[in-house]
């Protein structure tokens, strides 16, 4: 978990298995994390945002958001131009996969080949398979788009989709035969399509083990208060991606806590506590 002091001082809080986390929201609101000037693969300035403003656009003001070298990339392919910072990231190797989350809902989507396995664990995937390495990020998402074309994958899964699917997530080998017949499918296509710049490969992505219990079908909730206002606190016990499943102070029930619902809010750590709701257990 990446925290920014007023000054900018970037600082990461890690969250493991047994890890107890304890905030209040300290604003009202989202505010403006500035932007990020592209050098090179592995190479980038973040800039804090000069006016402190709020969030209009995400986790960005109007004028961050127009400054923010990423928001080029996905023109990139389509002849956008790019400074030439962003240009040699983009220049690098890049993978294709697809990925399937907890009940089946999957994706088709890229990685750097500097973040081929990071860009997986974020996106929070239950299973997923790599489908082609591309010599660049240009060719890479040709072929995204193709698959997303001709196979019908989408390229991006909602937040709330996948947190929500970790209430009840289907079992592995039901997510893993689903993957592997997406994945199977876009190879086909892939196989097909010709043309220079890529080779298509068949090669599964390593999950974290954090994420195994998260990922495990079992009973629990929703968790039922608001991010956005409030006091908090659990101890988390699995991780995936941003979503965190976690018990509270005086219950051994099982919550799911989207902690994405926390970028671009002022937090105060502390001992801090959530309120245990009155839930139902499910009937097997």
């Amino acid at each position: 978990m990446r925290l920014q002091d007023p000054d900018g001082t970037l600082t990461d809080m890690a969250l493991d298995a047994g890890t107890r986390l304890g905030f209040r929201l300290a604003a009202k609101g989202k505010h403006c994390l500035g932007h990020h000037t592209v050098h090179g693969p592995a190479d980038r300035d973040h800039v804090l945002c000069p006016a402190r403003a709020a969030a209009t656009k995400g986790s960005q003001c109007e004028q961050c958001f127009v400054l923010d070298d990423s928001r080029l990339i996905h023109d990139f392919h389509r002849g956008g131009r790019v400074p030439p910072g962003l240009r040699a990231y983009l220049m690098q190797p890049h993978w294709l996969y697809v990925a399937t989350f907890a009940t089946g809902a999957s994706k088709v989507g890229t990685a750097s080949d500097l973040r081929k396995w990071n860009r997986l664990a974020e996106q929070g995937a239950v299973v997923a398979r790599y489908i082609a390495r591309a010599g660049d990020g240009r060719v890479v998402r040709i072929l995204e788009d193709m698959i997303t074309r001709d196979a019908g994958l989408p390229q991006q899964v909602r937040a709330a989709a996948k947190a929500a699917a970790l209430v009840a997530p289907a079992a592995a080998v039901e997510l893993d035969a689903v993957n592997r017949r997406l994945a199977g499918e876009a190879r086909t296509l892939l196989a097909g399509a010709g043309g220079e710049g890529f080779e298509v490969v068949d090669e599964r992505w390593a999950r974290p083990e954090l994420a195994a219990n998260a990922c495990a079908p079992a009973a629990r909730h929703a968790y039922p208060h608001d991010l956005g206002t409030g006091a908090h606190g659990f101890r988390v016990d699995s991780l995936s991606g941003s979503i965190a499943l976690a018990v509270l102070d005086g219950s051994e029930l099982e919550f799911v806590v989207n902690l994405g619902q926390l970028k671009a809010r002022m937090i105060e750590l502390g001992d801090h506590g959530s309120d245990v709701p009155a839930v139902q257990e499910a009937l097997f």
